[in-house]
């Protein structure tokens, strides 16, 4: 008699995703925005995102090829990482930029804590941090939508005190949500953002718990405690000026580096929130996604730990 019954551990609910369908659908859902950026800033941010992808997916090869590993890239885990890393890039940076945070980002922030699941901070955002860094000139230098005047971001001048309201600016908040503005490549196009971002949560890769979390947050300490003049206590402004969309909807959500249950991301996206309010009011750089996300990554651990699911 056969015995078809097979005993294992759990988990026992089995899906068709892997880490590879989950990867390949965050990038599909990006392609949108990186198209929008690129009719935005000129073929300058299509070379700065082909260039920071492809260095992604060559350090992976190599890297793994070094640790005696089965080469992966197939996952796209490397091609998202410099995806991501791209997105939060200048459009006129140097090419050698991209290259250099893209292999900061794999080799020391991926790889040399062991691999894909294995790293504590997300690897593009850490890449971000670094080249900040070391080249802040390069990291700050941005250009007007359309045109080739070099600009401050609306987020830079506010912090300067240079305008209080979008008037001074010649901004709509339709300016602000399709574009109309200067900024990174991928975090400009906010409507297209939020298209891939229904995307990947129709399919259920993510929870909306730590997106709402951070955007709430932010808009409300933004609202209550921004100031007197009209424009620092905008929350709307708070939402659609920075990197807010892209940060929260496409980095507060990774698998590896962010809090397993939903309360824990809730409470994940809480302490982004309140970071970025922080930095962007007090701190002396005008933007804090990239920051507050980095730091909530290092209490992922912690989270996790004291918010358990109940035992029955």
């Amino acid at each position: 008699m056969n015995n078809n019954l097979v005993v294992s551990t759990s988990p026992h609910i089995h899906r068709h995703e892997s880490t590879a369908t989950i990867m390949w659908a965050v990038v599909i859902a990006l392609i949108p925005s990186g198209i929008g950026s690129v009719w935005i800033f000129g073929l300058s941010a299509l070379w700065v995102i082909l260039t920071g992808v492809l260095s992604a997916v060559v350090f992976e090869v190599l890297i793994q090829r070094l640790r005696g590993q089965e080469v992966s890239v197939l996952d796209g885990s490397a091609v998202l990482t410099g995806l991501l890393l791209t997105y939060n890039l200048p459009p006129v940076v140097p090419l050698w930029i991209p290259v250099v945070g893209s292999f900061f980002a794999i080799a020391i922030v991926k790889h040399a804590f062991g691999g894909l699941g294995r790293n504590i901070f997300n690897p593009a955002l850490a890449g971000r941090a670094f080249l900040l860094a070391a080249w802040p000139t390069y990291m700050t230098t941005f250009h007007a939508p359309y045109d080739a005047l070099t600009t401050a971001t609306p987020l830079a001048l506010l912090k300067e005190g240079k305008i209080l309201n979008l008037a001074e600016m010649n901004l709509t908040y339709g300016d602000l949500f399709f574009g109309g503005r200067a900024g990174c490549i991928g975090e400009v196009c906010i409507g297209l953002l939020i298209l891939g971002a229904i995307f990947l949560w129709v399919r259920g890769v993510f929870s909306l718990h730590a997106p709402f979390a951070f955007i709430a947050t932010l808009a409300l300490f933004s609202w209550a405690f921004g100031g007197t003049a009209l424009f620092s206590g905008d929350w709307i402004f708070a939402i659609l000026s920075g990197g807010l969309i892209l940060g929260a909807f496409f980095m507060a959500t990774d698998y590896v580096t962010t809090p397993l249950t939903l309360k824990g991301q809730a409470i994940f996206g809480i302490g982004c929130g309140l970071i970025t309010f922080v930095i962007r009011k007090w701190g002396g750089y005008p933007e804090g996604v990239s920051y507050s996300i980095l730091m909530m990554n290092a209490f992922t651990p912690l989270i996790d730990r004291y918010v358990r699911p109940k035992r029955y």
